[in-house]
């Protein structure tokens, strides 16, 4: 993680990319962009639980600090107990219940830990802050015939940085 890629008031928090593989870190990291995924969940022994109001960095597949979350609400449950309001949330797939189980039966079963009466932490969270993609450069019309003009990927993160997300 590129510390010098994170404001300085958030430097201090602890720091973790979603899933279990670079792909996977940015697909997921997409949806919370885009604000579509404003809930996660995890097995309880994970070392990286979370409390309301928490706040942290989220990375995205090559480790590079993308946005802060905060965390606003945490329960635990049952995976057979998550419903269809959690499933919604979690912002995978077509956001329904039946997607969301199979989708992490499969993802807790590459972790060796997958039963249906697992404990899960369930976390809902708000977009805080988008960091600007360094990957991103705004052409300069001094340089190449750019016309200064804002990408629409640029555009798109900004336009995702107005508030807070429900």
């Amino acid at each position: 993680m590129s510390p010098s890629a994170v404001p300085e008031k958030y430097r201090s928090l602890r720091a973790f990319a979603f899933g279990d593989s670079p792909e996977l870190a940015d697909e997921l990291l997409d949806l919370v962009l885009r604000g579509l995924k404003t809930a996660t969940c995890s097995t309880e022994d994970e070392p990286n639980t979370s409390i309301p109001g928490e706040r942290w960095i989220v990375l995205d597949g090559r480790g590079e600090p993308r946005c802060v979350i905060e965390s606003t609400e945490v329960t635990y449950r049952r995976y057979s107990e998550v419903d269809a309001a959690f499933a919604h949330d979690e912002g995978e797939g077509d956001r329904n219940l039946g997607y969301w189980r199979e989708a992490h039966r499969r993802y807790f079963e590459r972790q060796g830990k997958f039963s249906e009466d697992m404990m899960l932490m369930c976390e809902r969270f708000r977009l805080i802050e988008i960091f600007p993609d360094r990957a991103l450069s705004v052409p300069s019309p001094l340089v190449g015939g750019g016309s200064g003009e804002v990408s629409a990927s640029t555009k798109q993160t900004n336009d995702n940085i107005r508030g807070p997300q429900p």
